[in-house]
Protein backbone atom coordinates (compact mmCIF):
# COMPACT_ATOMS: atom_id res chain seq x y z
CA UNK A 1 0.00 0.00 0.00
CA UNK A 2 3.09 2.75 0.90
CA UNK A 3 4.53 1.24 -2.84
CA UNK A 4 1.65 2.46 -4.48
CA UNK A 5 1.19 5.71 -2.92
CA UNK A 6 4.80 6.84 -3.17
CA UNK A 7 4.38 5.43 -7.03
CA UNK A 8 1.18 7.69 -7.08
CA UNK A 9 3.11 10.45 -5.84
CA UNK A 10 5.86 9.84 -8.78
CA UNK A 11 3.59 10.23 -11.31
CA UNK A 12 2.00 12.98 -9.79
CA UNK A 13 5.20 15.25 -9.61
CA UNK A 14 6.46 13.85 -13.01
CA UNK A 15 3.07 14.90 -14.82
CA UNK A 16 2.93 18.50 -13.05
CA UNK A 17 6.75 19.04 -14.27
CA UNK A 18 5.43 17.88 -17.75
CA UNK A 19 2.98 20.49 -17.73
CA UNK A 20 5.40 23.19 -17.00
CA UNK A 21 7.91 22.65 -19.47
CA UNK A 22 5.01 23.18 -21.75
CA UNK A 23 3.82 25.92 -21.14
CA UNK A 24 6.36 28.49 -21.97
CA UNK A 25 5.39 32.37 -22.50
CA UNK A 26 7.01 33.55 -25.86
CA UNK A 27 10.31 35.41 -25.13
CA UNK A 28 11.29 36.75 -28.63
CA UNK A 29 14.01 35.66 -30.98
CA UNK A 30 16.89 36.80 -32.05
CA UNK A 31 16.91 39.10 -34.98
CA UNK A 32 20.15 39.37 -37.59
CA UNK A 33 20.55 42.15 -39.39
CA UNK A 34 19.66 41.60 -43.28
CA UNK A 35 22.55 40.33 -45.62
CA UNK A 36 24.11 42.84 -47.94
CA UNK A 37 26.48 43.11 -49.93
CA UNK A 38 28.63 45.54 -47.67
CA UNK A 39 29.24 42.59 -45.58
CA UNK A 40 32.29 41.65 -48.51
CA UNK A 41 34.30 44.29 -47.11
CA UNK A 42 33.32 44.23 -43.36
CA UNK A 43 35.81 41.78 -41.45
CA UNK A 44 34.52 40.01 -38.35
CA UNK A 45 35.04 43.29 -36.02
CA UNK A 46 33.81 45.17 -38.70
CA UNK A 47 30.27 43.87 -37.97
CA UNK A 48 30.12 43.57 -34.30
CA UNK A 49 30.64 47.24 -34.28
CA UNK A 50 27.70 48.13 -37.19
CA UNK A 51 25.28 45.53 -35.27
CA UNK A 52 26.40 47.17 -32.21
CA UNK A 53 25.72 50.67 -33.39
CA UNK A 54 22.60 49.67 -34.90
CA UNK A 55 21.29 48.59 -31.36
CA UNK A 56 22.57 50.89 -29.35
CA UNK A 57 20.73 53.83 -31.59
CA UNK A 58 17.80 51.76 -31.42
CA UNK A 59 18.03 51.59 -27.74
CA UNK A 60 18.22 55.53 -27.13
CA UNK A 61 15.32 56.17 -29.75
CA UNK A 62 13.29 53.47 -27.39
CA UNK A 63 14.60 55.31 -24.70
CA UNK A 64 13.57 58.57 -25.97
CA UNK A 65 10.00 57.54 -26.70
CA UNK A 66 9.82 56.03 -22.91
CA UNK A 67 10.75 59.26 -21.48
CA UNK A 68 8.48 61.50 -23.33
CA UNK A 69 5.88 59.45 -22.23
CA UNK A 70 6.72 60.16 -18.77
CA UNK A 71 7.81 63.35 -19.69
CA UNK A 72 5.32 65.22 -22.11
CA UNK A 73 5.69 68.83 -20.99
CA UNK A 74 9.01 68.33 -22.92
CA UNK A 75 7.92 67.44 -26.79
CA UNK A 76 5.87 70.10 -26.16
CA UNK A 77 8.11 73.12 -26.28
CA UNK A 78 9.13 72.42 -30.37
CA UNK A 79 6.59 70.25 -31.69
CA UNK A 80 3.01 69.37 -32.06
CA UNK A 81 2.82 65.46 -31.12
CA UNK A 82 5.49 63.02 -29.35
CA UNK A 83 5.89 61.23 -32.62
CA UNK A 84 6.67 64.03 -34.74
CA UNK A 85 9.48 65.35 -31.94
CA UNK A 86 10.71 61.69 -32.28
CA UNK A 87 11.10 61.85 -35.92
CA UNK A 88 12.82 64.96 -36.21
CA UNK A 89 15.36 63.70 -33.48
CA UNK A 90 16.05 60.53 -35.51
CA UNK A 91 16.91 62.67 -38.43
CA UNK A 92 18.90 64.81 -37.23
CA UNK A 93 21.01 62.09 -35.59
CA UNK A 94 21.07 59.96 -38.73
CA UNK A 95 21.65 62.49 -40.78
CA UNK A 96 24.55 64.13 -38.40
CA UNK A 97 22.75 67.23 -38.38
CA UNK A 98 23.65 69.79 -35.46
CA UNK A 99 20.59 70.00 -32.79
CA UNK A 100 18.73 73.54 -32.95
CA UNK A 101 18.18 73.53 -28.94
CA UNK A 102 22.00 73.08 -28.31
CA UNK A 103 23.69 76.00 -29.54
CA UNK A 104 25.87 74.52 -32.37
CA UNK A 105 27.23 72.11 -29.52
CA UNK A 106 28.34 68.10 -30.10
CA UNK A 107 29.79 65.61 -28.78
CA UNK A 108 30.37 65.76 -24.73
CA UNK A 109 29.85 69.58 -24.42
CA UNK A 110 26.08 68.86 -26.20
CA UNK A 111 25.73 66.33 -23.26
CA UNK A 112 27.12 68.78 -20.18
CA UNK A 113 24.47 71.70 -21.92
CA UNK A 114 21.54 69.40 -22.17
CA UNK A 115 22.17 68.27 -18.66
CA UNK A 116 22.45 71.59 -17.66
CA UNK A 117 19.46 72.84 -14.66
CA UNK A 118 19.13 75.63 -16.51
CA UNK A 119 18.46 74.24 -19.84
CA UNK A 120 15.31 75.71 -21.24
CA UNK A 121 14.59 73.73 -24.60
CA UNK A 122 13.56 70.38 -25.36
CA UNK A 123 15.65 68.29 -22.88
CA UNK A 124 14.61 65.17 -23.96
CA UNK A 125 15.57 65.76 -27.72
CA UNK A 126 18.60 67.06 -26.28
CA UNK A 127 19.72 64.78 -24.27
CA UNK A 128 19.27 61.77 -26.88
CA UNK A 129 20.82 63.56 -29.23
CA UNK A 130 23.86 64.65 -26.87
CA UNK A 131 24.05 61.01 -26.21
CA UNK A 132 23.71 59.26 -29.65
CA UNK A 133 26.36 62.22 -30.87
CA UNK A 134 28.79 61.34 -28.36
CA UNK A 135 28.61 57.46 -28.87
CA UNK A 136 28.70 57.96 -32.75
CA UNK A 137 32.20 60.49 -32.43
CA UNK A 138 33.37 57.65 -29.72
CA UNK A 139 32.78 55.35 -32.57
CA UNK A 140 35.24 57.87 -35.33
CA UNK A 141 31.84 59.52 -36.77
CA UNK A 142 30.74 56.24 -37.97
CA UNK A 143 27.52 54.41 -38.19
CA UNK A 144 28.91 51.61 -40.25
CA UNK A 145 32.33 49.73 -40.60
CA UNK A 146 34.42 48.38 -43.50
CA UNK A 147 37.72 47.03 -43.41
CA UNK A 148 40.00 50.75 -43.75
CA UNK A 149 37.94 51.55 -40.80
CA UNK A 150 39.70 51.56 -37.21
CA UNK A 151 37.99 52.11 -33.49
CA UNK A 152 39.89 52.98 -30.85
CA UNK A 153 39.06 51.01 -27.82
CA UNK A 154 39.55 53.72 -24.94
CA UNK A 155 36.90 56.34 -26.52
CA UNK A 156 34.51 53.26 -26.45
CA UNK A 157 35.48 52.77 -22.91
CA UNK A 158 35.36 56.17 -22.53
CA UNK A 159 31.70 56.31 -24.01
CA UNK A 160 30.23 53.66 -21.89
CA UNK A 161 31.22 55.45 -18.80
CA UNK A 162 29.95 58.74 -20.27
CA UNK A 163 26.69 57.12 -20.45
CA UNK A 164 26.86 56.04 -17.00
CA UNK A 165 27.51 59.47 -15.53
CA UNK A 166 24.78 61.18 -18.04
CA UNK A 167 21.81 58.99 -16.76
CA UNK A 168 23.08 59.57 -13.12
CA UNK A 169 23.07 63.24 -13.59
CA UNK A 170 19.71 63.07 -15.22
CA UNK A 171 18.31 61.28 -11.92
CA UNK A 172 20.21 63.43 -9.64
CA UNK A 173 20.31 67.01 -10.51
CA UNK A 174 17.62 69.10 -10.01
CA UNK A 175 15.88 72.26 -11.24
CA UNK A 176 14.96 75.41 -10.26
CA UNK A 177 12.10 73.92 -9.10
CA UNK A 178 13.47 71.30 -7.19
CA UNK A 179 12.58 68.44 -9.47
CA UNK A 180 14.62 65.77 -11.48
CA UNK A 181 15.52 66.78 -14.53
CA UNK A 182 13.47 63.98 -16.40
CA UNK A 183 11.29 61.60 -14.36
CA UNK A 184 12.60 58.02 -15.91
CA UNK A 185 12.79 55.28 -13.44
CA UNK A 186 9.82 55.04 -10.72
CA UNK A 187 10.78 53.20 -7.76
CA UNK A 188 7.30 53.63 -5.55
CA UNK A 189 4.51 51.47 -3.28
CA UNK A 190 3.04 51.21 -6.14
CA UNK A 191 5.65 48.91 -7.99
CA UNK A 192 9.04 49.26 -8.90
CA UNK A 193 10.16 50.36 -12.65
CA UNK A 194 13.66 50.11 -13.73
CA UNK A 195 13.05 49.67 -17.85
CA UNK A 196 15.03 52.83 -18.05
CA UNK A 197 18.10 51.70 -16.45
CA UNK A 198 17.89 48.40 -17.77
CA UNK A 199 17.65 49.70 -21.37
CA UNK A 200 20.58 52.07 -20.37
CA UNK A 201 22.87 49.04 -19.46
CA UNK A 202 22.44 47.80 -22.11
CA UNK A 203 24.03 50.22 -24.07
CA UNK A 204 26.93 50.50 -21.66
CA UNK A 205 27.04 46.84 -21.82
CA UNK A 206 27.66 46.70 -25.70
CA UNK A 207 30.54 49.36 -25.59
CA UNK A 208 32.71 47.95 -23.19
CA UNK A 209 32.36 44.59 -25.08
CA UNK A 210 33.33 46.28 -28.43
CA UNK A 211 36.16 47.79 -26.23
CA UNK A 212 37.39 44.62 -25.61
CA UNK A 213 36.68 42.97 -28.08
CA UNK A 214 38.81 45.87 -30.14
CA UNK A 215 41.50 45.74 -27.96
CA UNK A 216 42.08 42.09 -28.48
CA UNK A 217 41.65 42.05 -32.28
CA UNK A 218 45.02 42.42 -33.09
CA UNK A 219 46.21 39.92 -31.18
CA UNK A 220 43.58 37.38 -32.12
CA UNK A 221 44.75 38.07 -35.49
CA UNK A 222 48.22 36.58 -34.61
CA UNK A 223 46.91 33.62 -33.27
CA UNK A 224 44.57 33.01 -35.81
CA UNK A 225 47.71 33.00 -38.40
CA UNK A 226 49.27 30.27 -35.79
CA UNK A 227 46.60 28.00 -35.66
CA UNK A 228 46.09 28.28 -39.58
CA UNK A 229 49.91 27.05 -39.59
CA UNK A 230 49.22 24.12 -37.30
CA UNK A 231 46.25 23.12 -38.97
CA UNK A 232 47.95 22.98 -42.25
CA UNK A 233 50.54 21.08 -41.09
CA UNK A 234 48.74 18.46 -38.27
CA UNK A 235 45.22 18.52 -39.07
CA UNK A 236 44.96 16.72 -42.45
CA UNK A 237 43.56 13.42 -43.24
CA UNK A 238 46.20 10.61 -43.93
CA UNK A 239 45.82 8.74 -46.92
CA UNK A 240 44.40 4.84 -46.60
CA UNK A 241 45.45 3.69 -49.33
Amino acid sequence: MQWSRRVCTCLCVCAALAGCSTTSAPRGEVKGMAASGSEMVQSDANRIATIGMRDNLASLYLLMDKLYRRNPAEWKKTAASREESVKRVREAIEQRQPWPGLQGQRDIKALSLALNPDFGGDRVAAFIYAAADMIITAHDGRTEFFLIDGLDAQHLYNAARNIEIAVWLMGSRRDAAGKVLLLSDDISGAGRNLSFEREFGKVVGRLDLLATFVTEKYRRVGITYVQNLLGASFLQFLPVR
